[in-house]
């Protein structure tokens, strides 16, 4: 199982960016998925989670109204769509999926999820 996170970058505040996160998942649309972000020094955070059935989002209140994720269940790719991105965002990022027990759940907890990706780094200059 693999996740790879890409579309990282330098970006300036106000800029935005889209991160993607390609599975090799055999059954991707049965997982629920969720971005969290590291910055230096920081503990690994939640960011934002996506239901399998797609029809649940949870963000974490930084983020939200400027943050969203989606999912391709065809190619087996996870989004993170950041616009107005602040100073504040900038941190390694990273993908994960994990089983859930139903659906339309969403987990805003590390433990949730069963798999990661090595992670993608996002820099805001000010």
């Amino acid at each position: 199982v693999q996740l790879q996170a890409s579309g990282g970058g330098l970006v300036q505040a106000g800029g935005s960016l889209r991160l993607s996160c390609a599975a090799s998942l055999r059954t991707f649309s049965i997982y629920a998925m969720g971005w969290f972000r590291q910055a230096p020094g920081k503990a690994r955070e939640f960011v934002a989670a996506l239901s399998s059935s797609g029809s649940n989002t949870d963000y974490t209140d930084s983020v939200k109204g400027r943050f969203t994720i989606s999912r391709d269940n065809t190619k087996k790719t996870l989004y993170l769509q950041m616009n107005s991105l602040k100073p504040e965002d900038t941190a390694v990022y990273y993908c994960a999926a994990g089983i859930p027990p139903n659906s339309n759940s969403v987990s805003t907890k590390r433990v949730g999820y069963d798999y990661w990706g090595q992670g993608t780094l996002v820099t805001v200059s000010s």
